[in-house]
C-alpha cells in the first residue's frame, strides 16, 4: 500500500458516523492493517461504541489516537463541531507494536513489548498522553530509556470532557500509541511558537518551581530588564504573552523548552514557571510572535519536504492549543501551511494539552511526522 487513505464526518450517532467514515475511506486495500483516530471531544462519551464499530466495519483491529477540543484533517482545521477523523494505512506485521495504556513507570513499556523492542535497533513512537496523571512526563522519559534509539512523537489529550486516547480500544490514565521498527521510514519536525526576547541566564537559586535568583541577581529583576518597562509596569499585560524557556542541553539548534510564567512576587523578587527549576540550568525570557511561529513553521516544512524529497504516505500534525486560530488566523492558516508546502497529502492530528518531540514535552509547539 501506498499513499494512506483519510476522511472525516461530522456527528453525533456512532453507527452513522462509523458508517459514513468507511465510505468516505472507500474500499480498503487487503494491505491497510493499521489506523489513526482522532475524535472531537464532543464525542468523547460514545467512543467506547465508536471504536468497536468501526473495527468491525473496516477489519482493521489496529487503532491509535486521541480526542481533542481541535482536529487536523489535510488543510482544514476543525473547532466546536463533533467531528471523526480517520487514516488508515499499511506495514509489515512485524514492524508495529501497539503500546497499551501505561500507567507506571516500573512497568513502561510492558514486557511483551520490551521483548520485541528488543529485536529491532531503532523505533519511532507515536505517543498520546493523559494530562491528567503527573507522572506523564516520566512515563514518557522511562519508555525512551527503554527502548534502543528511540524518538518518540505525539501529544496529550486535550478535552473538556473525557481524556480517551486510542489504543486498540479506548484508554484513559497514562501514555499509549504505537512504536515503529526502522523498517517504517519516518520523518519528523517540530516548529516553536514562541521567540527569545533576552540572554540565557543561569539559575542561581530556585526552590521547586520558584526561581529566586537569576545571574545572582532577584529573578524578577532580571525579568523586568529582558521584557522592558513598559510591560513590567504592567504585569496583567503579560499573561499568554511571556512564558520562560529551558534551553535544552546539549541540543546544537537553540531548541528550548516553553513553560508558563504561573506569578511573580515583585516584592522579594521571585517569579513562578510552570516546571521545576534547576539550580545551574538555564533560562531565558520569550514572548509569543505570530510572525516569527509562521516564519520557524515554514522553516521546519522545508526542511521536512528536503528530507522526504517530495514522496510521502501520510502525515500526523500535532499542534498546541495555543496555535491554530489563535495564532495563525481563523481560516486554518496553520493547517493551509502544511497543505502549500507539502501538498495534499493525507493528514491527521489535533490541538494537544501538550506537544512530545524527541522524548520530550513541550508547550506552544507543532510536531509533524511524516510516513514515507
Amino acid at each position: 500500500m501506498d499513499r494512506f487513505l483519510g476522511a472525516h464526518v461530522f456527528g453525533t450517532e456512532p453507527a452513522r458516523l462509523v458508517d459514513e467514515i468507511a465510505f468516505a475511506l472507500g474500499p480498503l486495500p487487503a494491505t491497510a492493517n493499521f489506523g489513526f483516530l482522532y475524535a472531537s471531544d464532543a464525542l468523547s462519551s460514545r467512543l467506547p461504541v465508536i471504536l468497536p464499530r468501526l473495527k468491525d466495519v473496516t477489519g482493521i483491529e489496529h487503532w491509535i489516537g486521541s480526542v481533542g477540543v481541535g482536529l487536523c484533517v489535510g488543510g482544514e482545521e476543525i473547532y466546536d463541531r463533533p467531528a471523526l477523523a480517520a487514516m488508515v494505512g499499511g506495514f509489515p506485521a512485524d514492524a508495529f507494536r501497539v503500546l497499551p495504556s501505561c500507567y507506571d513507570a516500573a512497568d513502561t513499556p510492558p514486557v511483551d513489548i520490551a521483548a520485541w523492542a528488543g529485536g529491532h535497533a531503532a523505533h519511532f513512537g507515536l505517543i498520546h498522553g493523559d494530562p491528567s496523571n503527573p507522572a506523564t512526563p516520566e512515563l514518557i522519559r522511562q519508555l525512551a530509556d527503554s527502548l534502543p534509539g528511540a524518538f518518540l512523537t505525539g501529544g496529550l489529550t486535550s478535552s473538556q470532557g473525557l481524556n480517551f486516547q486510542f489504543a486498540d480500544e479506548p484508554v484513559q490514565g497514562g501514555i499509549s500509541g504505537a512504536l515503529f521498527a526502522e523498517t517504517v521510514a519516518v520523518i519528523a519536525g517540530h516548529t516553536q511558537g514562541c521567540t527569545p526576547i533576552g540572554p540565557k541566564h543561569r539559575i542561581t537559586a530556585a526552590q521547586r518551581n520558584i526561581v529566586i535568583e537569576l545571574d545572582g541577581r532577584p529573578a524578577f529583576e532580571v525579568m523586568r530588564e529582558d521584557i522592558g518597562e513598559v510591560l513590567a509596569r504592567d504585569l496583567n499585560r503579560i499573561g499568554g504573552y511571556i512564558f520562560a524557556g529551558l534551553p535544552v542541553a546539549g541540543s546544537d539548534t537553540g531548541d528550548y523548552l516553553v513553560r508558563n510564567l504561573m506569578g511573580v512576587d515583585t516584592t522579594r523578587g521571585l517569579v513562578a514557571i510552570g516546571d521545576l527549576a534547576q539550580e545551574g540550568g538555564s533560562l531565558m525570557f520569550c514572548r509569543r510572535d505570530g510572525n516569527t511561529a509562521r516564519e520557524d513553521m515554514l522553516r521546519m516544512l522545508e526542511d521536512l519536504r528536503a528530507r522526504g524529497g517530495g514522496d510521502a504516505r501520510g502525515a500526523v500534525y500535532v499542534s498546541c492549543l495555543g496555535r491554530g486560530r489563535h495564532q495563525f488566523g481563523e481560516d486554518s492558516e496553520e493547517l493551509k501551511l502544511v497543505r502549500e508546502v507539502l501538498g495534499d497529502l493525507p493528514l491527521v492530528g489535533f490541538f494537544a494539552n501538550g506537544e512530545i518531540f524527541h522524548n520530550r514535552l513541550y508547550g506552544y509547539t507543532g510536531v509533524l511526522s511524516v510516513f514515507l
